[in-house]
């Protein structure tokens, strides 16, 4: 069973820094992707990052581009977004997610509130 979990988060000020963690177990995820998804009250989940656990291939959202990076950690099949420059609107609760077979983001982890204030 694939299991995600996050960890990381908590509260900063505008223009600081924060880094969120995603820690998988259950499968091999070696043909696989981890993205990092965000979501605030009211609004749909939007995409924030992607990378691929083989080849390190990473995929950014416009608006976090320069300012996030995503990044593995192999051996502990772990995942990390460190965010930088961090803006109010940033503030959101933000998850990680493996793609399936079927290329889709099927497993998804609880969720780690990130909240950034001006």
């Amino acid at each position: 069973q694939v299991q995600l979990v996050e960890s990381g988060g908590g509260l900063v000020q505008a223009g600081g820094s924060l880094r969120v963690s995603c820690t998988a177990s259950g499968r091999t995820f070696s043909n696989y992707a981890m993205g990092w998804f965000r979501q605030t009250p009211g609004k749909e989940r939007e995409f924030v990052a992607r990378i691929s656990w083989n080849d390190g291939y990473t995929y950014y959202a416009d608006f976090v581009k320069g300012r996030f990076t995503i990044s593995r950690e192999y051996a502990k099949n772990t995942v990390t977004l460190q965010m930088n420059s961090l803006k109010p609107e940033d503030t959101a609760v933000y998850y990680c997610a493996t793609t399936g077979p079927s290329g889709r983001y099927d497993f998804w982890g609880q969720g780690t509130q990130v909240t950034v204030s001006s």
